[in-house]
């Protein structure tokens, strides 16, 4: 498959399929923390990265323009290192992301403005929301490169994906691995669900189709 169809597939499974995708190759990727500020819009795309500092008094920067250089489709993932004290996002890019089809955005931090976020539809996951703006407290370090998001790495180009159970990143290396054991393992649940309802136990169903060893990987 191609990229665009992995966008597809990830669409179509939920966070916790995937996080039991993840378990099954024990690789990292559930973002502990992070929740819907915006309502439940789920949104999959690729990483566009941002990192926040502390802002540099002798050279104080940006906080903000990078949206500019942002492609339709893609997700705005923000290390601002879990601050709560100071949003890294509002009104202002919330409005120009939902005009440019920016997929969403995904924050290890707050943000604020969230009506107006609301009003465009657009999805935002973060650890929170208050109103006191970054300026003048935080800066763009650096944009497209690697970020901490509650202890996971995520790089430019990762698929993230986030919904009403929160938000996951899955390493471009590992897309094709954990895409497909999560579709197999939807396959599965969707059986037992049909036998436990056809008249089935929920014991028997689950033992039939090994649901206890679904996220055992026989070869880790």
């Amino acid at each position: 498959m191609n990229d665009t169809e992995y966008l597809a597939k990830a669409n179509i499974l939920t966070t916790p399929e995937l996080a039991d995708a993840l378990d099954f190759f024990s690789l990292p990727g559930t973002l502990l923390g992070v929740k819907a500020i915006t309502g439940n819009k789920k949104i999959a795309g690729w990483a566009w990265t941002v990192r926040y500092v502390p802002v540099d008094p002798d050279n104080p920067g940006s906080v903000g323009d990078y949206i500019d250089q942002v492609k339709p489709g893609d997700v705005v993932v923000i290390d601002n290192a879990g601050r709560l004290d100071c949003t890294v996002w509002g009104g202002i890019l919330s409005q120009v992301a939902a005009a440019k089809g920016i997929a969403g955005t995904i924050i290890h931090g707050v943000s604020r403005d969230t009506d107006e976020a609301i009003n465009s539809h657009y999805p935002i996951y973060a650890c929170g929301n208050y109103m006191r703006t970054g300026k003048d407290r935080v800066q763009v370090a650096a944009v497209a490169g690697a970020v901490n998001i509650c202890g996971v790495l995520v790089n430019q180009g990762d698929l993230m994906v986030a919904d009403i159970d929160g938000a996951v990143v899955i390493g471009k290396k590992h897309i094709a691995q954990v895409i497909e054991r999560a579709l197999e393992m939807k396959a599965i649940e969707e059986q037992i669900v049909h036998d436990a309802l056809a008249g089935m136990s929920i014991s028997d169903a689950r033992k039939k189709h090994n649901y206890h060893l679904l996220q055992r990987n026989p070869s880790l």
